[in-house]
């Protein structure tokens, strides 16, 4: 056995390679516990180099070129390759002399390099270090530069060291924010690759700086949409989106509302959708954020009660009354003015006046005396009764068919339109998550938005007719709100999962998910949960817990059914005896059958039934054909299939014979005389009483996971501690 010193030596060294240009490489051993500089000076001495101080190791893997460090050494693992190379302070150096004094071409060469070296902390920070970002930023500044490729570069390398997150955005200076504005509005005599940098930058500003106002002047919207109509790069269609994100983000509610208004035009909406498609999931997540920043728009609606000196929302309720009932037309008159006497939306029904809150209770509003009052909660707020009107006024007929289905029904199934659109508003809000700010790592995006001038009341008025399809699909009362607004949220959502490109195709797909097809596929998901989950080691192992007692559960059961007893018909050769019967049932004491004659309705105590056998004389249980009494069975068709048998110790060829009146009696008595015989319940009906259990009690005991995955395997147990040293802080 390997002394266990050894193993806690060994899991310190790493063994490696290490490469350098035109040299052979090392093999090697790395103790992770030994100062890098001097397995550097180690290495270097190999080769001959005799400036260790300036060598450092590097990854070489493809996507991992990062200079090693001593923070990032774990990364080191058995077989992998490094590089000897130049170290971060000589090569940035090097760099800076090179964008000093150097032709065009070494500057090119050299910036090219740094795009890329710039991605590593270790390197950027001793850049920064020796003022490299000023020579960058003048480099960028500076209008007489002509060459592209050194402005491609340098524009890249200053994104890359920026990225890094160590140096304010307040450096800047106004000439270095107006280069990139310049870059940005003339993008067409520009590469694409400094286009996109240009607009990261500006991101960036808009952001972090306080200069943003600069980029929010200079730069209009119609700059960066026609960006996304014309330039031939999904990069750049990327930031521009990112770059507008980031202005309305910093705008007032009024400078938002422009934008919105300005996005909303149908050019800038299909060149938008366009992008959608093939589309990045980082311009799926810019996409989400402008949705979600676009609709957010809705929350001021959304959190405003209804003001009662609100003229223009009085006006709104009224019209939902006109629109409905417009047959009562020759009242409006009289009832308007009785409003503007401050009688209330609802009105009253003195002094000759026409008392509304009957069509106002048609409408399927709470507080039909002055509904309101319906609209003081928030969520929703006006904006539910925003999406009501606009129903009401752009699918006239849909609504007065909603209105009046269900304010003539004589029964209890109506569903009130007041009520139920109110809570809607309030639904999609949860849904859309309208108020909150966009979720950093999402890509809900939904495309639908992007291709109507009133997306929101427009999805409303899908949601609506579906609520009310699924209402009368469940024959639902008041008493089923909360369940039909669970079923429409579900349809909802299960839909927008899809991603339907137009509001069109949302409401072909929604019109598919009924109620039933949203019950038949919860009843799927739930099997398929459950047959998942019964596969996953714990809960097998759980069920060989449970199953002895659920098995001793059965046969307590069957047992009890026995000592109740059972009324068995009589058979004589084979014909069964009219109105002769017999009983039979098991002493408490489960040591003793007694059984005797009976008539019909009589249930006789086991002191009456003059006959009895010992469990211990029972020899074998014998079933249907088997059983002797069967083999002239002339009467029914099915009896040979309820027949059974047990045959005696105590005399020879001699058996009790019996025919069970039901399958269900038949199941119970064999497998309780298996029972007492120490034999297994084989019945059909043990079975299911046996799934039947199993499957209620693991469901009992795993109602505190409810909406947690559980995994296949356990996860896996980790490896003992190189020592048990540990620190207690008191």
């Amino acid at each position: 056995m390997i002394p266990k010193k050894t193993l806690v030596k060994d899991a310190h060294i790493v063994k490696i390679a290490v490469e350098l240009e035109n040299h052979l490489p090392q093999l090697i051993n790395l103790d992770q516990r030994q100062p890098l500089t001097g397995k550097i000076q180690e290495i270097c001495s190999c080769w001959g180099i005799v400036d260790p101080e300036n060598y450092a190791l590097q990854f070489c893997d493809v996507n991992n070129q990062k200079y090693v460090t001593e923070k990032n050494r774990n990364e080191i693992k058995n077989g992998s390759v490094l590089r000897l190379q130049y170290s971060p302070s000589k090569t940035a150096n090097d760099t800076l002399e090179s964008l000093r004094t150097g032709s065009t071409m070494e500057k090119t060469k050299c910036l090219k390099l740094l795009a890329t070296l710039s991605k590593d902390h270790t390197f950027a920070m001793e850049f920064i270090k020796e003022q490299g970002l000023g020579i960058l930023i003048n480099m960028i500044e500076d209008p007489a530069q002509k060459d592209d490729d050194i402005l491609i570069y340098s524009l890249a390398s200053f994104v890359e060291l920026m990225e890094h997150d160590t140096i304010s955005w307040e450096i800047l200076q106004s000439s270095f924010v107006q280069r990139n504005i310049y870059i940005v509005c003339n993008f067409q005599h520009f590469s694409k690759e400094c286009t996109q940098s240009a607009l990261s930058n500006l991101e960036n500003i808009v952001q972090n700086s306080s200069k943003y106002m600069l980029v929010e002047k200079e730069v209009t919207l119609q700059d960066l949409l026609h960006l996304l109509q014309d330039a031939n790069s999904a990069t750049i269609q990327q930031n521009a989106i990112a770059l507008i994100n980031a202005l309305f983000m910093k705008a007032d509610e009024v400078r938002k509302r422009q934008i919105a208004h300005t996005i909303s035009a149908k050019p800038y909406r299909l060149a938008l959708i366009d992008n959608a498609s093939g589309r990045q999931m980082e311009m799926t997540h810019q996409l989400y954020v402008l949705q979600t920043l676009t609709l957010g728009l809705l929350e001021q609606r959304m959190r405003m009660k209804m003001n009662a000196q609100d003229q223009d929302a009085h006006e709104k309720i009224k019209d939902l009354r006109r629109i409905a009932f417009d047959d009562y037309s020759g009242h409006m008159g009289l009832g308007d003015e009785q409003l503007r006497r401050g009688g209330g939306v609802g009105g009253g029904s003195g002094g000759g006046n026409v008392n509304f809150s009957q069509f106002y209770k048609k409408l399927g509003f709470k507080c039909d005396i002055n509904p309101a009052q319906d609209f003081f909660e928030t969520p929703p707020g006006v904006l539910a009764l925003d999406c009501m009107v606009y129903f009401a006024r752009t699918y006239t007929q849909q609504y007065t068919k909603i209105v009046h289905e269900n304010s003539c029904r004589a029964d209890e199934h109506e569903c009130p339109f007041g009520r139920t659109s109110i809570e809607l508003v309030k639904v999609l809000c949860d849904i859309l998550r309208i108020g909150e700010p966009p979720a950093e790592q999402s890509a809900d995006f939904q495309p639908m938005f992007f291709t109507h001038d009133h997306p929101f009341e427009e999805f409303f008025c899908i949601c609506i007719i579906t609520l009310n399809r699924t209402w009368k699909d469940m024959r639902a009362t008041a008493e089923d709100f909360q369940k039909v607004f669970s079923v429409v949220r579900e349809q909802i959502t299960r839909t927008l999962k899809e991603r339907p490109d137009n509001l069109d195709e949302f409401r072909a797909k929604i019109a598919l998910l009924t109620y039933q097809t949203i019950t038949n596929l919860r009843q799927q998901e739930r099997t398929s949960k459950e047959e998942c989950d019964s596969t996953a080691s714990a809960i097998v192992k759980l069920k060989e817990k449970i199953s002895p007692h659920i098995l001793d559960l059965i046969k307590q059961q069957r047992l009890s059914y026995l000592v109740e007893g059972t009324r068995f018909s009589k058979y004589s050769r084979g014909t069964r005896s009219k109105d002769k019967f017999w009983y039979a049932r098991l002493s408490p004491n489960h040591k003793v059958i007694h059984y005797g004659d009976c008539d019909e309705k009589t249930v006789p105590t086991p002191e009456e039934l003059t006959n009895k056998v010992a469990v211990i004389d029972i020899k074998q249980l014998l079933e249907g054909k088997e059983c002797p009494h069967m083999k002239e069975m002339r009467t029914r068709k099915n009896a040979g299939n309820l027949a059974f048998s047990i045959t005696l110790d105590s005399m020879e060829n001699t058996t009790l014979d019996f025919v069970a009146p039901d399958e269900t009696t038949f199941h119970y008595w064999t497998d309780g005389i298996n029972a007492l015989l120490g034999q297994e319940m084989t019945s059909k009906q043990k079975k299911e009483d046996f799934d039947t259990l199993l499957s209620m009690e693991i469901k009992l005991r795993l109602l505190d996971t409810e909406g947690v995955d559980i995994s296949k395997d356990p996860p896996p147990i980790p490896e003992d501690p190189e020592n048990y040293d540990f620190c207690f802080e008191s």
